[in-house]
C-alpha cells in the first residue's frame, strides 16, 4: 500500500509529470479518502496535481474511488436535481438557493451539498439558514418538491477533509473538481456541474462524456452551479457519453441589468424571498436554466 510510487509519476513538474490510468488514479484517490496515507503524502499528492493538472481518465479514477465510498442518497423513485454548491460569493449574491428552490417549485426534487472551502466567502448554507431553512444532520431520500441540503461531510468524511486541505497551504486540490462532478444519489440524477475558468469547460465535459453521466454543465456565478443573472452562459447537456449544447452564450452588449444585491447573507436572503414572493422577476438567465433542468432531467 501507499502512494509514494504515484508520486514519482505525477510529481516530476509540469513537463516531466506522467498520467495516471483511470485504475490507478482509482487506487491512490480510494487510499487517500480512507485515510491509509500521511499528511507528508496528501500534501505531496495535492501540490503534484496543482502543477501537473488532472486529466479526465484520472478524474474518472476519483470519481470511481468517491462513488464507491459515498453515503448515497436513497432513491425514491423520481430523478434529483444536483447541485454541488463550494465556492460561495465574494462580489454577487449567491443564488444557488433560489435556483434550488425554483426546481423544487415546480416539482423536482434537489439536493443541494457543498462545504466552505474559504472563510472570505458567503456560503449557500448561510444563505440556506438565512432563509429559515435547516441543513440536513443525516442522509436520506428527498421527495418530490423538496430540497436537501446535505454538508460533505456526512456524503464522505474523507472528501471533506481533502477539501479541508485548501485551507492549510491555500491552493486547490483534485477534490474542488470533484465535487462539481460526483452523482451522491443511488437513483437517477441530472448533475449540475459548472466551472470557473473556460479551459475547465473542456475537461469536465471530457470528464462527464467518459464517465457516461448525466450532467448539465455552464459557466456558473463565481463558480456556483447557477446561471449569472447579468448573463445568460452556454449551457450543455450530457448523456450517455455525448454532449449537446442547448443554450446559446448571451452575444453582444447588455441592455439592462438586473436590481441585485451585494454578497451580504440577509441581503441575498431578502432578494431570493422577493423573488419567490413574485415582487421582483426572477433573471431571465436563471429562469432559462431552471427550463432546460427540468427538461432534461429524465433520461
Amino acid at each position: 500500500m501507499g502512494i509514494s510510487h504515484y508520486i514519482k509519476e505525477i510529481g516530476r513538474g509540469k513537463d516531466g509529470a506522467r498520467s495516471l490510468d483511470r485504475t490507478q488514479a482509482a487506487d491512490l484517490f480510494g487510499q487517500v479518502l480512507d485515510g491509509q496515507v500521511s499528511d507528508l503524502e496528501i500534501g505531496a499528492f495535492c501540490l503534484a496535481m496543482r502543477i501537473k493538472g488532472e486529466t479526465a481518465q484520472e478524474m474518472a479514477g476519483f470519481l470511481d474511488a468517491t462513488h464507491a465510498r459515498l453515503q448515497r442518497i436513497p432513491d425514491s423513485g423520481h430523478p434529483t436535481v444536483v447541485l454541488p454548491s463550494y465556492n460561495g460569493a465574494r462580489k454577487l449574491p449567491v443564488l444557488t438557493p433560489l435556483l434550488a428552490l425554483l426546481l423544487a417549485r415546480q416539482g423536482a426534487a434537489v439536493l443541494l451539498h457543498g462545504t466552505a472551502t474559504e472563510s472570505t466567502r458567503v456560503t449557500s448554507a448561510s444563505v440556506w439558514q438565512a432563509l429559515g431553512h435547516s441543513i440536513a444532520t443525516s442522509v436520506g431520500a428527498i421527495a418530490a418538491g423538496q430540497v436537501a441540503l446535505v454538508p460533505t461531510e456526512l456524503l464522505s468524511s474523507g472528501l471533506k477533509r481533502l477539501l479541508d486541505v485548501r485551507r492549510v497551504v491555500g491552493l486547490r486540490n483534485p477534490a474542488h473538481s470533484l465535487v462539481k462532478l460526483m452523482n451522491p444519489c443511488q437513483g437517477e440524477a441530472l448533475v449540475v456541474g459548472s466551472y470557473t475558468h473556460p479551459e475547465y469547460a473542456h475537461s469536465m465535459g471530457a470528464t462527464f462524456s467518459l464517465t457516461g453521466q448525466h450532467a448539465l454543465l455552464l459557466r456558473g456565478t463565481e463558480g456556483e452551479p447557477v446561471a449569472d443573472p447579468r448573463r445568460t452562459p452556454q449551457m450543455e447537456v450530457f448523456e450517455h457519453g455525448q454532449g449537446r449544447i442547448v443554450q446559446a452564450a448571451q452575444a453582444g452588449s447588455l441592455v439592462h441589468l438586473p436590481d441585485l444585491p451585494g454578497p451580504d447573507v440577509q441581503d441575498t436572503a431578502r432578494y431570493i424571498q422577493a423573488v419567490l414572493d413574485g415582487q421582483s422577476p426572477v433573471p431571465p438567465a436563471i429562469e432559462l436554466q431552471v427550463k432546460h433542468i427540468l427538461h432534461n432531467l429524465a433520461l
